[in-house]
């Protein structure tokens, strides 16, 4: 059994956005992600071979889909169910306070 909390254990210097598996098992990860002003690199994609569903628990964010363009502001509460093989990038992160998001790929 592990216990946690999702907004606990952020460091205070995020050189690099903070990347955290919570739970694994049977083709399912969890993820706890914590970002500060932290971007994709220019001309980097996720391209995923799972759906991820994220959802933005505290904190400020955007991504941007290759296929249309579209940009996808996110605020706290806001999710996204994004399906295998949809190339996207973080385009932003809140750059005053941390952001975490929850990440589950399934």
């Amino acid at each position: 059994m592990n216990k946690g909390n999702l907004y606990g254990a952020i460091p205070t210097q995020l050189p690099e956005e903070l990347f955290q598996v919570l739970a694994a098992g049977k083709g399912t990860r969890i993820e706890r992600i914590v970002s500060k002003g932290h971007r994709s690199p220019p001309g980097f994609w996720y391209d995923q071979p799972e759906s991820e569903w994220v959802v933005v628990l505290k904190g400020r964010a955007a991504l941007r889909f290759e296929k249309d363009g579209r940009l996808l502001e996110l605020a706290e509460g806001d999710y996204v169910d994004i399906p295998p093989h949809e190339k996207h990038r973080v385009e932003w992160t809140a750059e005053d306070a941390e952001t975490v998001w929850l990440a589950v790929f399934y």
